[in-house]
């Protein structure tokens, strides 16, 4: 840990005392400073504290970025020993003061989060080469898309800060987080201990740590940056070449997981020239034996691709470095980088299912429940042979839309084009055509599907074997995007 455990105890009273939680500091600062802090801009914010009690010198330490003088910061710490902040890195001397050595971030109303300062705040400061990320865009994405349903055991492979060991630490019994750096399980070690957690953590590369062990649940936001295979920030760079960190998990899940267990982890993947992107990635799960699904929820050119990463740690003015980066991926063909959330099942189904999609369109948080709903109906899919999905009752989904095209000619409006709309959950829409519309129109629960579908073949004249066998593989995909769901018995 960065403190002693007494060291660590005594931070907690002192920020508890000066409430230094994400309402304390809100509730201190108003709306306008707090939404300015937000954009970094701290003028409103530190007019606010200037009276340096210990809530306002916390804040103007560790969220302002300011330098304070020793006494005032040693008042608000208390009982914390000053000596061992600066020692242990917490704090750091600054001109005639102190300033923030770590990023204390409160997380929430209850937690904090101890991680490097950011680039961002240090401007032209190089990085550590096992700097540990705070709270970011990836963290977050990860975080909304876990599925959060009780578990027995969970895994956080590549654990940084420790931000997704604690919030699995909400739902499973027990925490195993793993990290190659040791820098990185000391801010973890300091993290759970800060808020009351009692985590396992073990220090290797990914998964080989854990070699051996299956787990309930997985995550990971691993280092996933792809590239030409140099290290030179741990947390951003993994030493594989190109996107293999990513069909290597997929390779490590099966002996991961416990039979019904998930894993999630966030992922890279490379668009090569002459090459379906969805069917490369497919590939990575061929044998595996899972249910998986790849989320697709952004892509970049590689000229942005190299630029934000090089900003991202600092290294934007460095041309020989982009140029080495961009070379790499002329030579292998990439014309662009995919990014999204990869979630995996063991469900023990003799014919796994495997679904990689583009999915850019706003979704109704939080995700993980979109997505532990994805799979709760696929295993309502794979249970059942045609004969016991015509035998179920379906409705349409609350909400649903219909939208239309139409054009008009000489004898008046003729509909080009009908389009269902999920206004809430993943928000799909789906082209259909009039037969189509009709099932789920007259999907409201009470008729079995096979006498549904005996009366549309009557009212369109089609022979209802034949309906009914074109119409298994439609309901199915139907079932899959939530458009119409099964009616419980």
């Amino acid at each position: 840990m960065l403190l002693s455990p007494a060291g660590v105890e005594a931070l907690r009273t002192a920020l508890t005392r000066a409430r230094f939680t994400s309402n304390g500091i809100a509730d201190r600062l108003g709306p306008q400073a707090t939404g300015g802090v937000a954009r970094n801009d701290f003028r409103a914010a530190l007019k606010a504290t200037e009276d340096r009690d210990p809530l306002a010198t916390l804040i103007r330490v560790f969220i302002c970025d300011q330098t304070e003088p020793e006494a005032v910061v040693a008042s608000a710490l208390a009982p914390l020993d000053l000596g061992e902040a600066v020692e242990g890195g917490l704090l750091e001397r600054h001109g005639d003061g102190v300033r923030a050595g770590v990023d204390l971030e409160p997380y929430g109303d209850e937690w904090w989060v101890l991680a490097d300062v950011p680039a961002s705040a240090r401007p032209g400061r190089p990085l550590h080469s096992e700097h540990v990320l705070g709270i970011g865009g990836a963290t977050q994405t990860l975080i909304g898309a876990t599925v959060r349903r009780p578990v027995g055991t969970a895994l956080d492979l590549g654990t940084g800060s420790g931000v997704q060991a604690l919030h699995l630490s909400t739902h499973a019994r027990s925490v195993t987080a793993t990290d190659v750096s040791p820098r990185a399980l000391r801010f973890a070690a300091t993290t759970a201990a800060l808020n009351g957690q009692d985590w396992e953590l073990l220090r290797g590369d990914m998964v080989a740590p854990v070699a051996g062990r299956r787990f309930d649940l997985v995550v990971s936001n691993p280092p996933f940056v792809v590239g030409p295979g140099t290290t030179t920030h741990v947390y951003r760079d993994s030493g594989r070449v190109g996107d293999a960190i990513g069909s290597e998990l997929a390779a490590a899940a099966p002996a991961l997981l416990t039979e019904g267990g998930t894993m999630q982890y966030l992922a890279n993947w490379v668009h090569v020239a002459g090459e379906q992107w969805d069917e490369r990635v497919a590939d990575w799960f061929a044998g595996t034996g899972l249910d998986a699904w790849v989320i697709q929820r952004e892509v970049a050119d590689p000229m942005a691709y190299v630029n934000l990463w090089l900003t991202d740690v600092g290294e934007a003015a460095d041309p020989q470095r982009m140029a080495a980066w961009l070379d790499w991926f002329d030579a292998h063909k990439v014309e662009a980088i995919g990014f999204g959330i990869i979630s995996l099942r063991r469900g023990g189904h003799a014919d796994p299912v495997v679904r990689v999609e583009d999915l850019r369109q706003r979704v109704q948080p939080p995700m993980g429940d979109q997505i532990g709903a994805w799979f709760d109906r696929q295993e309502f899919l794979q249970v059942r042979d045609p004969e016991a999905l015509l035998a179920e009752r379906y409705r349409a989904a609350e909400g649903l839309q219909l939208r239309q095209e139409a054009s008009l000619g000489d004898e008046g409006w003729a509909v080009d084009r009908q389009v269902l709309a999920m206004p809430h959950g993943l928000r799909w829409t789906e082209e259909i055509d009039p037969l189509v519309l009709a099932l789920v129109g007259g999907a409201d629960g009470r008729l079995p599907l096979r006498d549904q579908l005996a009366l549309l073949a009557v009212a369109h004249d089609v022979a209802p074997d034949e309906l009914a066998e074109a119409a298994g593989p439609i309901v199915a995909h139907l079932v899959e995007r939530g458009i119409i769901e099964p009616v419980a018995d």
